[in-house]
């Protein structure tokens, strides 16, 4: 990473603002990434209203289950796969090595590229959230503070793992092949459409430290109020449960972080 000195918060804003509006351009010239944005909420409510197996499975509320629903997804799949394609496209395109040669930092370059994609992601969310109040009497949440927590943490992990994948992925056509074991793997063993419970032991714990689960637990516990062992809690009893997921979050934090850190690359290997 570069040194760079230290900007004035304003110019800080200012230039992660023009990365990102920049990005935000060349997403919408994407047809299948828009559609997929639109899409996602409006095909949750749509085809999860007549689920009770998930309702089952996430929670006792069948919109805590579809807003529970909708942000693993938007997190696991636009976030993470749409950023490894930006930044994989960007990169051999030498969009990432012009970007270095300018005032923004690496980590205002990253930023500004992931903001779109973590915007909408959020705004899904949001959208699916007043859908399900409206359709099937969603109430506030118990715990809102754990729902944010969810969605900031479960955002920073599926960025910093998006650039991580990118030096395994040497084109745009390659990283569906690149991107998924994580697209698969932490999605199906979320809890989401399998309960934990049900999976051998071995099993079991291995997908309490994926990336996906904790943000469904957090979800779950601050939505509803049911916890990862499937009991339901009032505000108070919220965060004991919650301190688990959130270091798990915090570690993928810091592994996906220090392998971008240490492999990210900037310009087409040579």
């Amino acid at each position: 990473m570069r040194v760079l000195m230290a900007a004035p918060p304003a110019r800080r804003v200012t230039r992660l603002n023009s990365l990102a509006w920049s990005e935000a351009l060349l997403l919408r010239r994407n047809p299948l990434a828009l559609l997929i944005a639109v899409g996602l909420p409006v095909g949750a409510v749509l085809l999860l209203r007549s689920s009770p197996e998930l309702t089952a499975s996430v929670g006792a509320e069948k919109g805590a289950a579809i807003v529970t629903t909708v942000a693993a997804v938007a997190l696991n799949l636009f976030v993470y796969y749409h950023l490894v394609t930006s930044l994989v496209a960007r990169r051999e395109e030498l969009v990432l090595k012009r970007l270095r040669t300018g005032e923004a930092s690496d980590l205002e370059i990253l930023a500004g590229t992931a903001a779109p994609a973590v915007g909408i992601a959020w705004a899904q969310v949001l959208l699916t959230g007043l859908a399900s109040a409206a359709l099937f009497g969603l109430g506030l949440p118990v715990n809102v503070l754990l729902v944010l927590v969810a969605l900031v943490l479960g955002s920073l992990v599926f960025v910093v793992l998006a650039a991580a994948t990118t030096p395994l992925t040497r084109t745009v056509e390659l990283a569906q092949l690149t991107t998924t074991p994580m697209l698969l793997i932490p999605l199906n063993l979320s809890g989401l459409f399998f309960p934990l419970g049900d999976f051998p032991e071995s099993l079991e714990q291995l997908a309490r430290v994926l990336p996906l689960t904790p943000v469904v637990d957090l979800l779950r516990l601050g939505l509803s109020g049911i916890t990862p062992d499937g009991s339901t809690v009032e505000l108070g009893g919220t965060f004991a449960p919650a301190v688990r997921p959130v270091l798990v979050l915090l570690a993928w934090v810091i592994v996906g972080g220090l392998a971008t850190r240490r492999w990210f690359r900037w310009e087409p290997r040579r």
